[in-house]
């Protein structure tokens, strides 16, 4: 056996510390990666007039995208498909504009009587507020009396007339120049159209050579691997093309919703508010308060009273967090990737970057960078900043919640996790992963044996929490053994079959049925105490016996009578294993009608082979997770109850 012991020996591993795997992010050339930030940055500030037109003009792309591929698959020519695009944007923009003129211009005339009844408004609030003051501060002081200075002589009274007297002063204008007046006036106004006609050819030109583009970007960033390269691009098209329908889908929306409901108010022109409503949307945070204000505005104006303000302010009121936490979660669910947190970052960025036209377009920016992230390594650090996905995984949070003596939030994630899988399935997947974590720590000593046993406690309590947790209809997972082999003493290692999970039989139910004996770590108590409450969630009578009960030197040894099944649990079983396997011996000695299951949590640690294991240990039944326990045990009474019955 001392053979055999050398041969666990050889190949176990040295263990390594718990981590959580960092991002990848700049090492030694973080300077380097600074400066090019810092460059990358100031560009985007300086070349804005040349950046913006361009970056609107690929959304427009994105946008028109499934437009020009529906005409595509109706066997249109591309550049038909693509001008017809193109033609009906432009027939809804200047539809949409020939509303709004048209609407704008019918509130011109009644402009004036707007104005004033909103200055008697205001007038009104300023009397009702200094009357308010007086009233609370009784202000009954008496005028000071005015003091009167010396008498001026008859000199000192002319110079005074004369400081009085208002000196002329005639200012000359020059004379405006013809081409200076136009460019004035016309500046403004031609300004965005320029800027509009750059977009509208670019996009033609995107979309165009939309082919062609991609495979030069492929060249340029990833031909030397064209899976990652392409998948990113994918992503980001559907990504950015489900956002920007989506937003317009509910934009559109919204303010159809906002016009029809300004229409039964009685507000004038409630198309051109329901538009600007929608338009005004497009812009984070601000968009629906903007859109607010002026229908808020000309209520004002139109009513005397305040009935028609309290009405549109309670529209908005009631629509805007319909749409925003109803609607868009449901259109959108998590499709667009970002956190709240880096929505906020964005805003603020783009806006400082590149004004307005950045705040708008700071949501679809900030998802082409978290797309980047998703794919190239060296970005990963973007997309765990900003984007929606857990930064560790559920085994890494609870093992954090654990080392944080943090049993309220294990549960809360918990509860979280065992609302799509069953309690033996959380316990396999993350409880127990977490307590393999702890036992890299103890081995390497980042924890002491306080510290592993402050862990155990806070399991123990998650595991009571648990007690009262309801499967449903719990089932049997295949559950992959340790060591899959056929099994002595008549035990088969069958694989398990997806199915209703059965219950324990009726003369398993003695609580001396199953024996659980934590092994020889702390924190083998904590898996013994989870395999122990699924046994009993099956029906089966459990006792938890610690490993100080069941040892060589034990004052008060545990009664192993009745006992049909013994389980050991052992998260590691490093170094020489002589002491599991004389455990082993000694209790086949005290409870020779018992089968011995021994549960290796962790599983593939050594590379063992089946008589390795068989020759040293000398169990029953070998398995690597507590549903594959759970489902042997089964086994194991169900064979009984057969032999009996024979």
């Amino acid at each position: 056996m001392a053979k055999a012991d050398q041969t666990l020996i050889a190949p176990t591993r040295r263990p390594g510390p718990a981590q959580v795997t960092p991002a990848q992010v700049p090492g030694r050339d973080g300077l380097l990666g600074l400066a090019v930030g810092v460059v990358v940055i100031a560009g985007l500030f300086f070349a804005k007039d040349v950046l913006i037109p361009i970056t609107l003009a690929i959304l427009l792309s994105f946008v028109l995208s499934p437009i020009v591929a529906a005409l595509r698959r109706l066997r249109a020519p591309k550049a038909l498909a693509v001008m017809v695009s193109v033609l009906v944007a432009l027939g809804l923009l200047g539809g949409v504009g020939t509303i709004v003129g048209m609407q704008g211009a019918s509130l011109v005339g009644d402009a004036p009587r707007y104005a004033r009844t909103i200055s008697d408004k205001i007038d009104g609030a300023k009397k009702f507020a200094a009357d308010r003051a007086a009233f609370f501060t009784h202000d009954r002081s008496p005028a000071a009396a005015p003091v009167a200075g010396p008498p001026q002589t008859n000199t000192e009274r002319v110079l005074a007339s004369r400081a009085r007297a208002p000196v002329p002063v005639r200012i000359a204008e020059e004379q405006p120049d013809a081409l200076n007046v136009a460019g004035q006036v016309l500046g403004p106004v031609l300004a965005p159209f320029e800027t509009f006609v750059i977009v509208l050819v670019v996009a033609i030109f995107i979309l165009m050579q939309k082919e062609d583009l991609r495979d030069r970007l492929i060249r340029v960033f990833g031909s030397s691997d064209l899976h990652r390269t392409t998948l990113a691009m994918d992503d980001a098209g559907a990504r950015l093309s489900k956002y920007f329908l989506s937003q317009l889908a509910v934009n559109a929306s919204f303010g159809t919703v906002i016009a029809i409901g300004l229409w039964a108010i009685g507000l004038p022109v409630p198309a051109l508010w329901g538009i600007l409503a929608g338009i005004l949307r497009f812009v984070p945070y601000i968009g629906a308060l903007l859109g607010a204000a002026l229908p808020l505005a000309l209520a004002a104006g139109v009513d005397p009273g305040w009935g028609m303000v309290i009405a549109v302010a309670i529209l908005f009121a009631v629509v805007e967090p319909l749409v925003g936490y109803v609607v868009e979660p449901l259109l959108y669910g998590h499709s667009t990737g970002l956190s709240p947190l880096s929505v906020v970052v964005a805003a603020v960025f783009w806006t400082w970057i590149w004004g307005p036209v950045g705040l708008v377009l700071s949501m679809p920016l900030t998802l082409c960078l978290v797309v980047l992230g998703r794919h190239v390594p060296a970005l990963e650090f973007v997309d765990i900043l900003l984007g929606d996905q857990p930064a560790l995984t559920p085994v890494e949070s609870f093992y954090q919640r654990m080392l944080a003596a943090d049993p309220e939030e294990a549960l809360e994630q918990a509860e979280a996790l065992l609302t799509d899988r069953s309690l033996t399935t959380y316990y396999d997947e993350v409880a127990l992963g977490g307590l393999k974590l702890a036992a890299e720590d103890a081995r390497r000593g980042a924890i002491d044996h306080d510290g592993a046993k402050r862990i155990v406690g806070s399991m123990l309590t998650v595991i009571a929490e648990l007690e009262e947790h309801d499967d449903g209809a719990a089932t049997i997972a295949p559950a992959r053994s340790l060591h899959p082999m056929p099994q002595p003493r008549g035990f088969s290692d069958d694989t398990a079959s997806a199915g209703p999970m059965p219950d324990a039989p009726d003369d398993w139910r003695d609580p001396r049925s199953i024996v659980c004996i934590a092994g020889r770590g702390v924190l083998d108590d904590a898996v013994t105490a989870m395999l122990a409450q699924l046994l009993g969630r099956r029906g089966f009578g459990v006792r938890r016996v610690p490993h100080a009960a069941a040892g060589r030197d034990a004052t008060e040894r545990v009664d192993l009578t009745g006992a049909r099944l013994i389980c050991l649990s052992y998260l590691e079983i490093g170094g020489t294993p002589s002491h599991l396997r004389y455990l082993i011996r000694r209790l086949r000695r005290e409870a020779p009608d018992a089968a011995i299951l021994v549960g290796l949590w962790p599983e593939g640690e050594a590379a063992l082979t089946e008589d390795q294991i068989q020759r040293a240990l000398g169990a029953d039944v070998y398995v690597g997770t507590l549903g594959h326990a759970v489902e042997k045990a089964l086994t194991v009474a169900g064979r009984q109850v057969e032999q009996a019955a024979a």
